[in-house]
């Protein structure tokens, strides 16, 4: 399989500009080989996206962004994970399908958008039906938003954040929030929300989305500012285009010493998750 993109990869908005064909790695601190952490069925997502079956889930090693919060850290960056070829990547997905799981889940890709759009394509050619999910940190090229909209029929990508200093100190990106939005953004476009009913608007019990945007918000400690100028920017912008998910289980993470110096080292307490519901309600934030 010829993988030309990773002789000088450019693939994420790092642009590291290495040869992971040969070995080198770069934020990512992944190769050209496509590892995988885990798969199997999650249970756990939003209710639009499945109902009984659970999710067929596929977390892919390493991640281009660096989340001094991250709860999967062994996989984001400690890089668990085994490689995998394309048909035994096309392989995971059809088994995954067979055993009841009502979509793909793939989790953190955005470094390897090539080998999984391969492996897609396989997955499909081999009878695959079920839809194809991209879950994301939002960390995307216009371009590679592109490439995969020939595969993902649902997008979730985390929006962490409108604060660049924020997001340098945290996610180490400062260009995360400008380059996040103008991903989500395109992300609506390829894919407008449409649910089993063929409805854009309402969804009737026990129906999924088929189509669509789920943007994701976790809310910080001591967040409340950033978290209203997020909201706003969701109503401005995809009110009525996408779904919105609001988190609020941050859990701190006694590894990293950053969350003390950024207030992170608390969970949300029930005043802020009360204030966050307030603000929906300001900025007319019902889906």
């Amino acid at each position: 399989m010829k993988l030309q993109e990773y002789d000088c990869c450019a693939l994420c908005p790092r642009d590291c500009f290495v040869n992971r064909k040969i070995g080198e790695k770069g934020f990512c601190k992944q190769d050209a080989s496509l590892n995988i952490a885990w798969a199997g069925l999650h249970f756990g997502e939003e209710p639009p996206i499945t109902r009984k079956g659970g999710s067929g889930t596929i977390f892919v090693s390493g991640c281009n962004l660096g989340c001094s919060f991250c709860q999967n850290y062994q996989i984001s960056h400690e890089g668990m994970g085994t490689a995998v070829s394309t048909s035994l990547f096309s392989c995971i997905c059809l088994r995954l399908e067979k055993a009841g799981a009502e979509n793909i889940n793939i989790v953190t890709g955005s470094h390897h958008t090539v080998a999984i759009a391969r492996g897609l394509e396989e997955a499909r050619k081999n009878g695959m039906k079920i839809p194809i999910l991209w879950n994301t940190s939002a960390y995307e090229k216009i371009k590679e938003v592109q490439r995969l909209s020939n595969y993902v029929d649902i997008w979730l990508p985390d929006l962490k954040t409108l604060d660049s200093r924020f997001s340098l100190e945290i996610f180490r990106a400062s260009d995360y929030p400008k380059i996040a939005t103008d991903a989500i953004l395109k992300m609506a476009e390829c894919a407008p929300l449409k649910y089993e009913n063929g409805s854009c608007r309402e969804m009737r019990e026990g129906e999924r989305l088929v189509s669509g945007v789920i943007v994701r918000y976790l809310l910080l400690p001591n967040c409340l500012t950033d978290a209203e100028n997020l909201i706003k920017w969701f109503s401005n912008n995809l009110k009525e285009k996408a779904l919105l998910s609001i988190m609020t289980q941050y859990t701190p993470i006694e590894r990293d010493e950053k969350k003390i110096d950024s207030g992170l080292d608390r969970y949300v307490a029930e005043k802020e998750d009360e204030m966050l519901k307030e603000l929906l309600y300001k900025y007319d934030v019902e889906d």
